[in-house]
């Protein structure tokens, strides 16, 4: 398969993703008059819907990974040619903004800010590490064809068990950083979500080794 349907793949994938997630966000504040609770399960319910038919219909196409996380353990495990994994990692931060960039578009905002929501400290730092590393086991463990909701569904229960709403990747920091919305977060914020989520898909990947003998010794990758 051509590698260029790959790249493309994995920016329209995200960008979906990112656009489901911040226009969620931005309806969810606009209709729940000021209850944010009602307004991040609007977000979760939206992110959890798009990310299932996401990977359902462009996982065949470039594995639907939408996370330079995911792409950098798959590269490593061999399920990822390693010289595709640089253009994964561009076209998912490409996407990531142009996901942000027309959810602006859609509800009228101007399409080129900065957010200003401050998320950081050790519990949100520490969240991310649980958000990612769960998120990475629960790939590697999935059994073949059930990825897609197994991965949806763990994304919406981490959206609300965990201090960060579950970012869980570092496209989707970087393209919400561009968001000055609900689902938004400061780019003085991003280095260290970045860091705390590589961090977490190391130990999700070790996790999902010691369960198997052995970190390369991994079943295929159904997502």
């Amino acid at each position: 398969m051509s590698a260029w349907r790959s790249y493309f793949s994995e920016l329209v994938g995200t960008a979906a993703l990112l656009c489901a997630v911040i226009g969620s966000g931005i309806m969810g504040e606009q209709l729940a008059g000021g209850n944010i609770a009602v307004a991040l399960l609007a977000n979760t319910l939206a992110t959890v819907f798009a990310l299932y038919v996401l990977i359902e219909t462009l996982g065949p196409v470039s594995g639907a990974h939408f996370n330079p996380v995911v792409s950098m353990v798959m590269a490593y495990r061999k399920d990822l040619a390693p010289p595709l994994l640089p253009g994964y990692v561009l076209a998912q931060l490409m996407g990531a903004v142009l996901g942000a960039w027309v959810a602006h578009a859609m509800f009228g905002l101007e399409v080129w800010q900065w957010s200003e929501k401050v998320r950081t400290g050790p519990a949100q730092w520490f969240a991310e590490v649980v958000a990612t590393a769960g998120l990475l086991f629960v790939i590697l463990r999935s059994p073949a064809g059930k990825a897609s909701a197994l991965v949806a569904c763990y994304i919406g229960a981490a959206y609300w068990f965990t201090a960060s709403t579950s970012f869980a990747n570092p496209a989707a920091a970087f393209g919400r950083m561009m968001s000055d919305t609900f689902a938004g977060i400061s780019p003085a914020d991003v280095p260290a979500f970045m860091l705390a989520q590589l961090v977490g898909g190391l130990l999700g990947w070790l996790l999902h080794g010691l369960l198997q003998g052995g970190p390369s010794q991994g079943q295929d990758d159904k997502h």
